[in-house]
């Protein structure tokens, strides 16, 4: 279609023109909006990994001088958690009257062993795959 001057083109057409140039403007700053969401998604995430490479420096120096890494305990577990999931590990398949005495022997605390085991049983840490017998999961 070749293009007509302005001057010879009818109300409706000059209005059909402004809008189809509207929905352009406006498909335009999407696409700019789009594209700074993204610059601004990997900053982001860049950011937060420095963050993160900075907290575990800090925190290992804190644990090379004696002391506890005070930062959030997301994810990772503690205590007799920590050292059933060891356990586990390493001997595959065991039951609740081994992993007692194995953590006796360890010297570490099992008073609430059946608790214990249904947090990490509820937590998918571990399974059951018979009565009293636990793996990882």
């Amino acid at each position: 279609m070749a293009k007509k001057d302005i001057q010879q083109m009818s109300a409706d057409e000059l209005y059909a023109l402004a809008q189809q140039k509207e929905k352009e403007e406006e498909a335009r700053e999407k696409e700019a909006l789009k594209e700074k969401i993204a610059e601004l998604r990997d900053r982001k995430k860049a950011l937060m990994a420095q963050h993160r490479k900075e907290l575990a420096a800090i925190d290992a120096e804190i644990r090379a001088l004696g002391g506890r890494s005070g930062g959030g305990r997301k994810g990772r577990q503690t205590g007799a958690s920590a050292a059933i999931l060891e356990l586990l590990g390493k001997k595959g398949e065991m039951d609740t009257k081994s992993i007692r005495s194995m953590l006796e022997s360890q010297g570490v605390s099992v008073t609430n062993l059946g608790q214990t085991m249904a947090y990490l049983k509820r937590n998918g840490k571990v399974k059951s795959t018979g009565r009293g017998v636990y793996k990882l999961a």
